[in-house]
């Protein structure tokens, strides 16, 4: 992706997530309000991995690669080569550019989410998020709350065993929710509080998550 004359030059933190059928960005202007966050999602197809840098240069066909103050990726577990596709891509900008690189897995994105909507808040437990697969198990990570003394507002998920694979489980679980905007915007999020509180990541660290092997 070329550079053209006259960019917009402002800072902005770049989203980029997949799930099981659609891929996505986000940006964010630094320490800017949700208001001028944009989003580009697509559902994917066997093409994905010409179309990924296509459809990135057009969504930032404004804006300056090198004005990305960070990056943040969801490393699955999803789609196996959706997801190792926007982590090479991922992985090759940071480095390019120079910025940090967050990364969060999807049920992680997707654990507040489901928390709300479940008024997990409540009794304050930990709970487990699972997918269910066609005869070989379970994927399933465990994630905990962080509330404030009323129990009115959650500060932070902690993700405590990150998503593997089981082949039972016997723990209260909630199944996986994927919203591929709302996981977007909950990147943004938590890249934008990791800007604030000057945490850097390295994209050396970044690897896809991916309980089983590839059956493609």
């Amino acid at each position: 992706m070329l550079e053209k004359d006259n960019l917009n030059t402002d800072k902005y933190i770049l989203a980029i997530h997949s799930t099981n059928n659609y891929f996505g960005f986000a940006y964010r202007l630094i320490n800017r309000d949700a208001q001028n966050e944009k989003f580009f999602i697509k559902k994917f197809n066997r093409d994905l991995s010409n179309n990924l840098i296509f459809d990135l240069g057009q969504f930032l066909s404004e804006r300056s690669l090198h004005s990305i103050e960070r990056i943040s990726v969801s490393n699955g577990p999803a789609n196996f080569n959706a997801t190792r596709l926007i982590i090479v891509l991922a992985r090759t900008i940071s480095q390019q550019v120079k910025c940090p690189l967050d990364y969060y897995s999807c049920y992680r994105l997707m654990a507040k989410r489901i928390a709300l909507k479940n008024h997990i808040s409540n009794n304050n437990k930990p709970f487990w998020i699972l997918n269910k697969l066609r005869n070989r198990g379970f994927i399933a990570g465990k994630y905990e709350l962080d509330l404030n003394l009323n129990k009115t507002f959650i500060y932070n998920i902690k993700e405590i065993i990150k998503p593997k694979l089981y082949q039972n489980i016997k723990n209260k679980y909630y199944e996986v929710d994927y919203d591929t905007k709302e996981d977007l915007r909950e990147l943004l999020h938590l890249s934008q509080e990791n800007h604030k509180n000057c945490i850097y990541s390295n994209w050396e660290e970044v690897l896809p998550i991916y309980p089983i092997s590839p059956t493609n």
